[in-house]
């Protein structure tokens, strides 16, 4: 009998509910980072697999992992919120708190989520300028002078053409 394939739902199901409480936990927290319409379940996950006394806080972070000695940053420390903020001391009951903090995790690495919003906020910037250029007096004498171009290099390739027929035709 042929195993199933990667891709195939079932024996994903199989393989997860095969696992131990804190190792699917664990998956949970890694494959919910990030994603908008998951954050109930990447929180639930978090603060249960911080109860069975694992460390969910770190997405991406492979279970079992051991941490680098004088990595990272220690835990009453979190990210600005603001981009290029830096990190600032944050005490009380908001320290602790699971999730990444302003697109950014404990430690100060960018999530995917900021990392693809960021991106897209760039395509966005860059397209707009793009359109705005045209539609200022320069950018359309721009597209005016190429659009001559164009149509002088379609006559001469006209031109071209028709002295080519000519001595044929002799």
């Amino acid at each position: 009998m042929s195993e199933p394939s990667a891709g195939d739902p079932g024996a994903l199901a199989a393989r997860l509910a095969a696992l131990p409480d804190e190792q699917l936990l664990a998956v949970l927290v890694v494959a919910a980072a990030g994603r908008d319409k998951l954050t109930p379940l990447y929180e639930a996950a978090t603060r249960l697999l911080s109860e069975t006394g694992q460390s969910g806080s770190e997405p991406g972070v492979i279970p079992g992992t051991p941490d680098a000695a004088g990595y990272g940053s220690s835990p009453d420390l979190i990210s600005s919120s603001q981009v290029g903020g830096g990190v600032g001391t944050v005490t009380g009951q908001g320290a602790g708190a699971a999730g990444p903090a302003g697109g950014y995790t404990r430690s100060g690495v960018p999530t995917f989520g900021s990392v693809r919003d960021k991106v897209e906020r760039r395509i966005g910037t860059a397209f707009g300028a793009r359109a705005l250029d045209r539609q200022s007096p320069a950018g359309r004498g721009t597209d005016e002078q190429w659009e001559a171009r164009e149509q002088a290099a379609r006559e001469r390739l006209a031109q071209i053409r028709t002295s080519l027929h000519e001595g044929e035709e002799a």
